[in-house]
């Protein structure tokens, strides 16, 4: 289980992601809603141990460790972090992904027979930007995936590019249940999906809640006038 106590990271003015605690089990799919993406995108990077909170915990299992979680973790599709590059093609990115896996677990070390073993060498020679969303998430999942050691998937934001939740989410919620492999997911999203009342998460917006906290002033107590005076005396 994935268990985030009083996480918070800080922002240049306010904070990215004010304290806040979750909690994702394993087998099962978390969303996050964050009406920003610096937000969403720092709660990503905290919760897979790519970036250090500025407060609070994230532990994974009986560990709380950052190396262990970065070791069991994958950040996906995380913009501006690791997403795929437009002008790479998919087996490029293929290329790229399977030589950072730790060299003990590299059974398949070509590209071309890991796309034709995973049934992608039908996109080999596409464009990444050109992938469908369904396709391009169960793609960047799988080489993820061929980490043994990743018990953790973080996606970041995967309803940017499709309007449709069905394009993300059904196949989130089966990988997470997949009785082979069962996976601990978390996914940071814009807005909950209307259709959606399994497990969910807010991440405060800085700025509303620094507006809720801070009271106007109370108005002064208007001074007397000479006049008022004068007539608090006569009487």
């Amino acid at each position: 289980m994935l268990i985030a106590q009083q996480l918070r990271v800080k922002g240049r003015h306010d904070d990215l992601v004010p304290p806040m605690s979750l909690q994702a089990a394993s087998g099962s799919l978390l969303l996050v809603a964050g009406d920003l993406q610096p937000q969403r995108t720092a709660l990503a990077l905290a919760l897979s141990a790519r970036m250090k909170v500025s407060a609070g915990t994230v532990s994974l299992g009986q560990s709380s460790k950052i190396g262990d979680l970065r070791n069991s973790s994958a950040l996906i599709d995380s913009p501006g972090v690791n997403e795929p590059e437009q002008h790479l093609s998919v087996k490029d990115l293929v290329t790229e992904d399977l030589a950072l896996i730790p060299r003990r677990y590299r059974g398949i070390r070509h590209a071309s027979d890991w796309l034709k073993i995973n049934a992608f060498e039908d996109i080999a020679k596409v464009w990444v930007d050109q992938v469908p969303t369904a396709r391009r998430l169960e793609l960047l999942c799988t080489l993820a995936l061929a980490n043994p050691e990743v018990d953790l998937l973080v996606v970041d934001s995967p309803d940017r590019h499709s309007a449709d939740p069905q394009d993300w989410l059904p196949q989130l919620v089966a990988r997470a249940a997949d009785p082979g492999r069962p996976l601990c997911i978390v996914a940071t999203v814009s807005g909950i999906p209307a259709d959606w009342h399994r497990a969910q998460a807010h991440i405060e917006n800085p700025i509303d809640l620094r507006a809720a906290t801070t009271q106007a002033p109370e108005e002064p107590e208007p001074a007397e006038t000479p006049e008022a005076e004068e007539s608090q005396d006569q009487s």
